[in-house]
């Protein structure tokens, strides 16, 4: 084994060994809990909450993911020419008109101007009337099949996650609110096992990073409390959008562990328990992120 990969070997157990050993709720706090202004002060987004009761014991507030991101990624944000997000919510809004399939309608045939989807953001994922949870793409791809008669989009492309940018923007603002009692419950307590079910040759849990560690470094950048209220969002680092199972499959892929699908009915079952865990913070609409 060469010596630069013995070296290599050695940093990574030294990680791992970190996120291990530290006890919990080692976190640094945000230095400040301003508001995210949009476009000078045509909306304000608070950043921090009240910790939802169920996170009684692990959080007293719960902060946006915004508030770890370095002033330029803010600026970004903060005005809706500048995010690089919005050129695929208006993309979004063009599918969202456009008359597609055998049934010769388009998303506006049935539901009118896609304002009409305000709130639904901040209610995904929920459980449909079958029983089934289900995220937003499981929706939009429903109606597609279903109602327009047109071909289902694959989970991660870029119109899937156009469309669902343009219909997160008609709640923005919004607190989370989503679902976690009655039929939710079993998919809320299989995504909450995940949550803290540590994966890959490294051994490390969602929580790992994002309870016990949430403002700390994690090579060049802060670690946030993981919070989902911002997706779709516009990632620097892949130059696009990023949905939310893109990121879970890369997350457990750094742990150098076999990940789940996009779409998977194990993601659907996170993306609810981790939704929930920023119930209360508002939709973001497209955030931008490192």
């Amino acid at each position: 084994m060469s010596s630069i990969r013995v070296k290599a070997c050695a940093m990574t157990a030294a990680v791992a060994a970190l996120f291990l050993s530290v006890p919990s709720h080692a976190e640094t706090e945000p230095e400040t809990t301003d508001p995210i202004v949009i476009n000078g002060g045509e909306l304000e987004l608070p950043t921090v909450a009240p910790a939802p009761a169920h996170l009684e014991g692990v959080f007293d507030q719960i902060y946006s993911g915004w508030l770890f991101r370095d002033a330029a990624t803010q600026a970004m944000q903060m005005d809706d020419f500048e995010n690089p997000g919005m050129i695929f919510v208006d993309q979004g809004i063009d599918d969202w008109n456009t008359v597609e399939g055998k049934a010769g309608k388009s998303c506006a045939s049935c539901h009118e101007d896609i304002e009409s989807m305000k709130g639904v953001r901040a209610a995904m994922p929920k459980v449909n009337e079958a029983g089934d949870l289900w995220s937003m793409e499981d929706y939009i791809n429903d109606c597609r099949t279903s109602r327009m008669q047109a071909e289902a989009l694959e989970w991660d492309s870029d119109r899937m996650k156009n469309l669902t940018a343009a219909i997160s923007v008609q709640s923005r603002g919004m607190p989370m609110d989503v679902a976690i009692d009655g039929p939710a419950e079993p998919y809320w307590e299989q995504g909450r096992e995940m949550y803290y079910t540590r994966y890959g040759q490294l051994e490390l849990a969602c929580a790992n990073c994002h309870e016990g560690h949430y403002g700390d470094w994690i090579r060049a950048d802060h670690l946030s409390q993981g919070m989902t209220n911002g997706f779709p969002v516009y990632r620097l680092k892949q130059a696009a959008l990023v949905s939310q199972h893109n990121r879970f499959r890369g997350c457990i892929r750094d742990t150098r562990g076999e990940t789940f699908d996009m779409g998977s009915d194990e993601f659907r079952a996170l993306e609810l328990y981790v939704a929930s865990r920023g119930n209360g913070l508002p939709v973001e609409g497209v955030s931008v992120r490192h």
